[in-house]
């Protein structure tokens, strides 16, 4: 395949075997773990947990990201649409509330083949850093139940500093708007989980509560109140070489979460916040090929 599924617009010769582009992905999946996850939002995450499937390869490239050995260094399996389908199958056995494909952003035409042959009996959740296609999320709409995308920046010069994609702020703004084209406002079940809607994600990096602000005063402005639930993410942890960006190279202050949540309360927004103790190892799973 001749590859222009994200943003990067690469255009690179992705075969069934080989990987090329910027997500380094070949066109087959590539999987780095499979199993019940606890720690996602509570009305995704339920009393059983969601069933995340993590892919490999990543096409941003983010300075900070925890889950590193998968996105970065390309850990992970190769294996085929019919194995793929098993797993869903085998995660739905163990209790998932729903199947979360997480980072799926570079393998849409695999989620896509997947739920076209394979309807699942529970949610499929799109848990993506948000830099999407819309022409790619058209793709899917119909077949994707709850969308879990980043709203990371709405700075380009941090969005190029930090993810290399100073093109990711108008990217991710037309991809959410695009995702609650799809859903409409969130639905939720008698139990309590999402069954339907999107759940906006912004992890505050140090020094950057502005920009979190930012990004909570789109979300205000954009949408109605109750069309989507906001998530403000303070599991932040300096992982990996931040030697160019030595300003991120630390843990968030008491003072920066409190400011970020305190602003949230304010406008009014609908969703979770995070306490100071989840910058802690449970948030990133050990990729070990578990469920794989």
């Amino acid at each position: 395949m001749i590859c222009r599924i994200c943003p990067r617009n690469c255009g690179a010769l992705r075969t069934e075997n080989e990987g090329r582009g910027r997500c380094r992905m070949p066109s087959a999946p590539v999987l780095a773990r499979a199993a019940l996850h606890m720690w996602e939002e509570p009305p995704i995450s339920g009393s059983r947990g969601s069933g995340t499937i993590f892919f490999s390869g990543c096409s941003l490239g983010c300075v900070f990201c925890q889950n590193e050995k998968i996105s970065h260094q390309d850990f992970g399996k190769p294996v085929s649409l019919a194995r793929l389908g098993e797993i869903c199958d085998e995660l739905i056995a163990q209790g998932a509330h729903n199947i979360n494909f997480v980072n799926p952003t570079h393998y849409a035409h695999v989620v896509r083949s997947l739920l076209e042959d394979h309807p699942l009996p529970v949610p499929a959740v799109w848990n993506s850093g948000g830099y999407d296609k819309v022409e790619t999320l058209k793709g899917l709409e119909g077949k994707i139940d709850v969308y879990l995308p980043d709203l990371k920046y709405l700075d380009p010069a941090a969005a190029g500093r930090y993810s290399a994609a100073a093109d990711y702020p108008e990217n991710a703004q037309t991809a959410i708007r695009e995702m609650v084209r799809q859903t409409g406002p969130c639905q939720f079940g008698a139990d309590g989980l999402l069954k339907r809607g999107v759940v906006i994600r912004h992890l505050i990096l140090p020094g950057q509560v502005n920009q979190a602000k930012a990004v909570m005063d789109w979300v205000a402005g954009e949408f109605e109140p109750g069309t989507v639930l906001f998530s403000l993410m303070s599991q932040y942890t300096p992982w990996g070489d931040l030697s160019s960006c030595p300003e991120i190279d630390r843990r968030l202050r008491p003072g920066e979460m409190r400011a970020a949540r305190e602003y949230m309360e304010n406008l009014g927004l609908s969703g979770f916040t995070q306490d100071r103790t989840s910058a802690k190892e449970e948030y990133t799973p050990p990729f070990d090929l578990t469920g794989v």
